[in-house]
This record gives C-alpha cells, sequence and structure tokens, in this order.
C-alpha cells in the first residue's frame, strides 16, 4: 500500500506536490503516509497472534501518567458485529472485516482499584480524567492501527459507536465508566475495491510558527477545495459543493451531529459525572 517513493507519498496526501523529503525517507514515514480507509475487504482470517502485536503497539503509545486509562475489546463473533454494525449506521464493513475493535475510555479500573484498596478516587469524576482517557484511547489506537497497515492490512475507525452508545455498552457488557470512544475495521483490503489515499488540507492552514493565525488560512481552504472536488470526482463520490460546505453541514445544527448532541447526558449514565 506505501508509496513507491516521498514525492508520489506527498503528492498523494496533499493532491499536489508541495515538499520532496528524500534525503529524511523512510519505511515507517512511508506507512503514515499512505494511510486510506478500507471499507471493502477479503474475508480472509488474521495471522496468528496479529491482534496481540497491535495490542503490544497500541500500549506503547504515550499515556498521561502512565494511567493507561483505556481498553479495548475485540470482536470477531458475526452476531456480535452485526449488532455493532446497525448501532454504527449499518456500516456494512463492520460486518465484512474479520476484526473489529472497539476502543473505551476506561475509568473502570481506576474505580474498581480505589474500592479494592479502601481509597478515594473522587478525581475519576471530573472532567479532566474523561479527556485524559479519550486521549489515550484514541493515541493507542493510532499506533495500533499504524502497526496493522505496516502488516499489510486495512483499517478504518467507526465513530458511529457514538450514535447509541447506552447500546453498544450493552452489547459489549460494559460495567459504568466505560465509553466506546470509535470502532476500528482491521482485514485485507479487497483489491476489486481499492482505496485512495483522501487529500488533507495544505500545512499552510494546520502548521502554525509561534503564534495562531486564522485569517491566513483562507487561500489555503480555496485551494484545498479545489482539490477536494477533484478527488470527488475521480473517486465518484456524489458529494455536494465543497470541503467547506461538506463540513459545515455536519455541525449545522444539533440534528446534524445523528444523536451525538446527547452525548454528555448519555455519558453521565454511563458513570461519567463530568464535573
Amino acid at each position: 500500500m506505501n508509496a513507491s517513493n516521498p514525492t508520489d507519498s506527498i503528492g498523494e496526501r496533499y493532491g499536489i506536490n508541495t515538499f520532496n523529503p528524500d534525503s529524511l525517507w523512510n519505511e515507517t514515514l512511508a506507512t503514515l503516509l499512505s494511510h486510506r480507509s478500507v471499507r471493502a475487504y477479503l474475508p480472509d482470517p488474521l495471522p496468528p497472534q496479529t491482534l496481540e502485536l497491535m495490542v503490544a503497539a497500541a500500549q506503547s503509545a504515550a499515556t498521561s501518567s502512565n494511567l493507561q486509562t483505556w481498553s479495548v475489546v475485540a470482536v470477531e463473533d458475526p452476531a456480535r458485529k452485526d449488532i455493532l454494525a446497525q448501532l454504527a449506521g449499518n456500516q456494512a464493513h463492520i460486518r465484512q472485516c474479520p476484526l473489529f475493535l472497539v476502543w473505551l475510555a476506561d475509568l473502570a479500573r481506576l474505580h474498581h482499584l480505589a474500592i479494592q484498596r479502601g481509597l478515594p478516587a473522587q478525581g475519576l469524576d471530573y472532567l479532566e480524567m474523561f479527556v485524559t482517557a479519550t486521549i489515550d484511547a484514541a493515541l493507542a489506537a493510532q499506533n495500533a492501527t499504524i502497526a496493522a497497515e505496516s502488516l499489510g492490512l486495512g483499517t478504518v475507525y467507526i465513530g458511529g459507536m457514538r450514535n447509541h452508545p447506552e447500546k453498544v455498552a450493552e452489547t459489549l457488557q460494559l460495567p459504568p465508566h466505560l465509553f466506546a470512544v470509535f470502532g476500528l475495521c482491521v482485514g485485507y483490503p479487497d483489491p476489486a475495491k481499492p482505496a485512495s489515499v483522501k487529500p488533507r488540507l495544505p500545512q499552510s492552514a494546520i502548521l502554525h510558527r509561534e503564534t495562531y493565525h486564522l485569517t491566513q488560512q483562507e487561500e489555503a481552504i480555496a485551494n484545498y477545495n479545489e482539490i477536494m472536488q477533484k478527488f470527488y470526482a475521480s473517486q465518484q463520490m456524489n458529494v455536494a459543493g465543497d470541503w467547506v460546505e461538506h463540513s459545515l453541514k455536519r455541525v449545522a445544527t444539533p440534528a446534524s451531529l445523528n444523536g451525538r448532541e446527547r452525548l454528555k447526558e448519555i455519558l453521565q449514565k454511563l458513570g461519567f459525572p463530568l464535573l
């Protein structure tokens, strides 16, 4: 899946050749820059210990104060994958992939240990600790994703786990103080339905030196709109308007969040006071 050289990789990632880091290039960078969302998988099983190796990579990510406030549930049972697929908006690739990982913000472990030791853990009720657990889960998952892609596997993140958090918790038998942040499909990409690298915003919109500048991003975003319209056309994607219009539609109203506007209320029901 990796592009053959740095120029190709940079060109695919930005939709235009902007620089050539030839002297700095290595296999790790090639894997990182070739990431794409795979939504079509072969039924082939993964090699033995693939899951364990991915988790080892995940546990090698940074974690705040070594609290390790994350966990992951590996789902391979077709019936359970089918339920999760339905809860995530009926996404067929969840059923199709041989391995589906649900990444959890996990404060249950520390709650349990505090009870065992008879020690207070009031800090776990605060928003800071929920944010910490969410960040921990995201860092771990990204490490696992890169590990999988380095093995020739494809992945795609599934934010739809947040559509119905209570039902996801019930399906995975999660006790209180656990939240499914997102899912991750893992498997061999179907070569009959290849995925493409999606261009990202120019670095001039993302990279700020010393201080942040909002208005200076306008030219970069205008150029990106043109790049994304060409990408949508090349992929035969029926996307109305440009990237800005597409993005703003996703945040236009509470209803645009597809049920996730209730997330704070749901999290509190799942045992996160968020003080």
